[in-house]
Formats: structure tokens, sequence, C-alpha cells
């Protein structure tokens, strides 16, 4: 039961948080956007609310979760949980967005909603995306998102007691 309390985290880490770790996630987006093609791409704004989103939206999956697992382990421990929770969450939150939007795209040549074909195309268009997203918009995290989850993973261990 103390574990499951432990995991309610404050109303301001949960706000706060999750605005911060979208604008770092934004931040870690564009330089990487910067360092390889000098930002140049047609769709900058939509990539910046992607990675922005993407943040922003697994901060309040994440921060319980890594706090259930964190709770009562030593300091190596609950900066692991951290570290891997907010790690899964925001890979999958962005890529959840992004498959989404080419969903969106696609759909204009996909089957009516609710029969088996549209299912169909649902899932393995979604599937497409993901799988596009991890080839190609994984590494725009690269290199400040792993230097503001490392941070971000250290500072929420040593928080939680």
């Amino acid at each position: 039961m103390d574990r499951l309390r432990a995991a309610k985290p404050p109303s301001s880490d949960l706000f706060a948080g999750a605005l911060l770790w979208g604008l770092q996630m934004l931040a870690a987006a564009m330089l990487g956007l910067y360092l390889r093609n000098g930002l140049q791409t047609s769709r900058l704004a939509e990539v910046a609310a992607l990675y922005f989103l993407g943040g922003l939206l697994s901060w309040p999956f994440a921060l319980p979760a890594a706090r259930f697992f964190a709770y009562g382990r030593p300091l190596e421990a609950r900066f692991a949980a951290f570290f891997v929770t907010l790690t899964a969450a925001t890979i999958l939150m962005t890529a959840f967005l992004f498959a989404m939007e080419y969903r969106i795209f696609y759909s204009r040549w996909h089957a009516p909603v609710g029969s088996i074909v549209w299912a169909f195309q649902f899932v393995f268009t979604s599937i497409s995306a993901v799988y596009q997203f991890l080839v190609i918009g994984l590494r725009l995290f690269l290199p400040l998102g792993l230097v503001c989850l490392v941070i971000s993973s250290y500072h929420l261990a040593k928080r939680m007691r």
C-alpha cells in the first residue's frame, strides 16, 4: 500500500514536470535536427510539436510508474527505474503520436471505418509508422535527449527517498 501511495506524485511535479520534459524533448529534437541538416525541413513546426507533445504526454505515465518501481530502493535502482521508464514512455508516446499522424494522412485511401479491411489497414499502417519512427525519428533524441534523460533521472532519483 505504501508503494501505491508513493507512486502518486504531487500535482506540481506532474504538471510542471510534464511541461519541462516536453520542452527538453523539443530542444533535443531541434538540436538533433540542426546537427543532421541545419533545420532544413519544410515540416519544422510539425516535428517540433510531435517531440514536445511526445515528452509532455509521456510524463504523466512515466512518473507514477517510475515512482512505483523506485519506492524503497537504493539510489542506483531508483535512477534505473526513472531512466528506463522515462525512456520507454517517451519513445512509445512519440511513436504513437507519429503513427496517429501517419494514419490521418493515409486514411483518405483506406476503407470505411469499422470494416475488417479498415482494421487491417489501421493496424499495418500504425506498425509501419512506428517502424519508420524508430528508424528515422529516434535519432533526433540524440545527443541532447540522452543528456536530459540522465540528468532528469538522477535528479528524480535523488529527490525520492
